[in-house]
């Protein structure tokens, strides 16, 4: 069991400087992460999804023990598991919001190569994956854990983090097709 470091033990006596830091250190992270996960439920935002981890944190930080960076996976794996919860709860309700686009017959239509510019490729890209190596993915190339936290955050082993990462890279680098020979 690691002890408790300075960060950690604040914020369990409820110091709110201690919860900054650890907000300033791990919030944008999270985001990013749950932002780029399968959607859980179509009414569920990343940001939603975030906030309840924080405050699922902040009910069980008594529980946690271990240092400021070791409590990124364990937020990391509340995230995982309020959006698995959001997911089944989805599929129970079976919501689909929509919303009413005005439809404009004088703009012109987009051709197909702007559908693959920039983000839209690499999220298109990101989909072709199955969700345990995009998760894998995101946590590492994305969010910047490191392998023992990616594999606390997803429930995974160190080893499985390792190989689910080099099938997911192996599988996008054949979806970029063949390099380009040195000339």
């Amino acid at each position: 069991m690691s002890r408790d470091d300075d960060v950690i033990a604040a914020a369990k006596s409820g110091d709110p400087d201690a919860w900054r830091e650890l907000y300033r250190a791990h919030a944008g992270r999270l985001l990013v992460w749950l932002e780029h996960r399968s959607p859980a439920d179509a009414t569920a935002q990343a940001e939603d999804l975030a906030a309840d981890t924080w405050l699922t944190a902040a009910g069980k930080v008594g529980s946690f023990h271990g240092t400021s960076e070791e409590f990124a996976g364990w937020l990391f794996g509340i995230a995982r598991n309020l959006a698995a919860n959001a997911r089944r709860s989805s599929g129970r309700r079976r919501t689909s919001p929509s919303a009413t686009i005005a439809y404009d017959a004088d703009l012109p239509v987009p051709g197909p190569e702007a559908a693959v510019a920039g983000d839209d490729w690499v999220r298109s890209a990101l989909t072709a994956l199955t969700p345990r190596e995009r998760d894998v993915l995101v946590c590492t190339e994305v969010v910047g854990l490191d392998v023992a936290r990616t594999a606390e955050a997803l429930g995974m082993s160190h080893v499985g983090v390792r190989v689910t990462r080099h099938r997911a890279l192996k599988r996008l680098r054949a979806a970029l097709g063949p390099e380009p020979s040195p000339t």
